[in-house]
């Protein structure tokens, strides 16, 4: 048990260490495993159109060629939407399906559903409609080339949006809705973007640079996590409106690149948000929800194409490097998506210690690019970098200074990087010493490179002295997270001690005259177990030193007992002990002459009635004659016969419900030929008499 605690400990201290480094990886197959298996199938008559186009959207940024099920019966179902009177949001989806299955769809139909929407747009009196009917015009603009779809009055329909913002960049959902939201700022900005796309002439530049301003404010009021990653959190309180905070980013997401895009200027937003937002998507991992999987993936694809700051994302493929084994520092950039990285240098800038400021890297290194792999490797650590903690400062540049723009790294980035090592221990010694003047009574070496074990005595006057150094592969001291020497009994009764470093060593003096009373005053053989281990180190140890023959004096009468052993938790599951049953000792009864006497005496009634019988003899003169009548007779006295069996079987084996069961049938029979012979009986006596 001990010796699974240590080792539990170790890996314990090693999980916390790895579950501390986050690093962001991008888009990987295993997102696209991940779609196979949460979007499928994408058609079918369960299906909205809106859940067949967040399924056909994944599989076409994800690049996963994958033909849609049914999707003649898609195309059937977009259809009917089309070509009936459906409500803006049936429109929006259906044109979006269409957009990727490419259904064929007369041009009349768009023509139809281009003047509805239009009317739609100027009696619109809600967010959710103009953002449905003009995102609609935008799918039919790209699907239809020669469907008018411009809007005559888009300085009217861009203001009617704009009057729904608030001065802190959310937008309300409608005039008469007095609450603003952060996810309805994402639906208006890609609104806008649809209208001025639209627009038959110019909007007036003052109102975009207005909805700009929204912009900037609206990411002054942005989340930030711990891990670096940047979010948008919803404030509405109304259960019907209330988005999550992956959706509302999501939409601001999804809003911000799709202005940006028809936006002629440039977006002045930092870098960091920009790369903050994508570390939020890919710190949630792979979604378990198909509505999230897709949030999650059209954000980071939105992320790599948007105009306003490309993020790249450096990650690692391991962070725990081996002194040891010398491994390599590797460092991979791609984009959001996975794909390759522009041209670029990664820079080590700088690597402290986290538990030794003096064990530092000061001076910058370049990476060298492996193009094979795709990895930035650096081949050698400083020789001031020991085994321990470290947080490794990286910086990528561009080396195209023109593209440098489109792309944000977010300055520096801190990543903690984890040096591990065989740490050697010399120095081992364990020695008994006198109590009074310290002198050593019995001194040994330790070798903890053999399979060496000490054999030591000692009694209550004395002291058990063990001392060792640790030094790491360079020569330093090194002090491990879990040092303990264990003393157990052979009783098995342990006790654990904490040996504390002194200086550059490690010692720990047990004074067993203090001791006494925690040992409970038990003599005997006291085995020696020596635990240290680390994180960090490669070679941590639970092992037998050897054992001390301990003379402890008896133990007063009010001393404290030892524990009782513990007791193995899977002891319960075996044998358990025979439980033997003790009946209660049988009543003292009367002698066997004694009990047969006493039943011919209650026999001889019985007997005597018999014998009166005889005597007296049967009358059978009203026995019938008929066939009919005798055969009920006989059977009414064959029944009586039976009841008094009865009686008998109940007195020698039947129990009571057993009996009063079967005498319900037998009474039922002898109530049934009871009465026929009775009736019989009495119209014989009535024919006699009348005769």
């Amino acid at each position: 048990m001990a010796r699974n605690l240590a080792a539990f400990l170790v890996l314990f201290l090693a999980l916390s260490i790895c579950e501390a480094a986050k690093i962001f990886e991008p888009i990987s197959d295993l997102h696209r495993s991940a779609a196979l298996e949460l979007l499928t199938p994408v058609d079918g008559l369960d299906a909205s159109l809106e859940e067949t186009y967040e399924a056909l959207r994944v599989f076409d940024i994800l690049a996963i060629e994958k033909k849609p099920e049914g999707s003649t019966t898609t195309c059937q179902k977009v259809l009917d939407n089309l070509e009936s009177s459906s409500p803006p949001k049936d429109l929006f989806y259906a044109l979006k399906v269409n957009s990727l299955l490419k259904c064929w769809v007369n041009e009349e139909v768009f023509e139809t559903i281009a003047s509805r929407l239009k009317a739609t747009i100027n009696d619109a009196s809600t967010l959710l409609d103009i953002y449905y009917s003009i995102g609609s015009l935008v799918l039919i603009k790209d699907q239809a080339s020669n469907v008018d779809v411009l809007l005559a009055d888009a300085d009217g329909t861009f203001h009617s949006i704009k009057v729904l913002s608030q001065g802190d960049g959310r937008w309300r959902y409608s005039s008469n809705n007095p609450d603003s939201s952060t996810y309805a700022a994402g639906l208006a900005l890609e609104a806008l973007a649809g209208v001025v796309s639209l627009a038959a002439s110019e909007v007036d530049q003052s109102r975009i640079n207005t909805v700009k301003n929204d912009i900037l404010k609206l990411f002054d009021s942005i989340e930030k996590y711990d891990d670096g990653s940047f979010y948008f959190g919803e404030k509405i309180v109304s259960t019907s409106e209330h988005q999550s905070s992956l959706s509302t980013t999501a939409s601001v997401v999804r809003g911000l690149t799709k202005f940006a895009a028809v936006f002629s200027g440039k977006l002045n937003l930092p870098g960091d948000k920009i790369l903050g937002l994508a570390k939020f998507f890919l710190g949630i991992g792979i979604p378990g929800d198909a509505k999230d999987f897709f949030n999650q993936v059209e954000s980071l694809a939105f992320l790599e194409s948007n105009r306003v700051s490309i993020p790249l994302i450096l990650s690692l493929p391991a962070t725990v490097y081996s002194l040891t084994q010398k491994d390599q520092l590797k460092v991979r950039v791609n984009t959001v998506l996975g794909s390759a990285a522009p041209p670029l240098t990664v820079k080590l800038v700088r690597a402290f210690s986290t538990d030794a400021k003096d064990l530092a890297i000061t001076e910058s290194k370049e990476l060298q690019y492996e193009p094979k792999n795709g990895l930035h490797v650096l081949d050698l650590f400083s020789k001031n970098m020991d085994v321990g903690n470290y947080v490794f400062v990286f910086e990528m540049v561009l080396k195209d200074s023109d593209s440098s723009s489109d792309f944000t790294t977010g300055g520096q980035i801190h990543v903690p990087i984890y040096i591990t090592g065989v740490i050697k221990v010399g120095n081992a010694e364990i020695a008994v010493l006198d109590s009074d003047l310290g002198s050593i009574e019995t001194q040994k070496a330790l070798d903890f490179a053999g399979n060496g074990i000490v054999s030591l005595s000692a009694n209550h006057l004395q002291k058990l002295r063990l001392s060792f150094q640790l030094t790491t592969p360079y020569g330093r001291a090194f002090k491990p997270q879990q040092a303990f020497l264990k003393l157990r009994h052979e009783t098995k009764v342990e006790h654990v001690f904490v040996v504390e470093s002194t200086g550059d060593k490690f010692e720990i003096i047990l004074d067993f005259l203090g001791l006494v009373e925690k040992l409970f005053y038990l003599t005997g053989r006291y085995d020696i177990e020596l635990t240290v281990g680390d994180s960090v180190m490669e070679n941590s140890f639970l092992r037998p030193l050897g054992h001390v023959e301990l003379d402890l004096p008896v133990a007063p009468e009010k001393a404290s007992r030892p524990p009782p052993p513990p007791v193995c938790p899977y002891s319960r599951y075996g044998p358990k002990p025979e439980i033997t049953h003790v009946f209660r000792a049988h009543e003292k009864r009367p002698p066997q002459n004694l009990s047969l006497t006493f039943l011919s005496l209650t026999l001889l009634p019985f007997i005597g009635f018999l014998v009166g019988l005889l005597r007296i003899g049967v009358n059978l003169k009203n026995f019938p004659s008929a066939t009919v009548p005798a055969t009920y007779a006989s059977l009414f006295h064959i029944g009586i016969a039976a009841v008094l069996l009865l009686y008998v079987l109940f007195w020698l084996k039947l129990d009571l419900f057993t009996t009063l069961k079967t005498l319900g049938f037998l009474g039922a029979i002898l109530l049934f030929f009871g009465h026929r012979i009775l009736a019989h009986l009495a119209s014989t006596s009535a024919k006699l008499k009348s005769a």
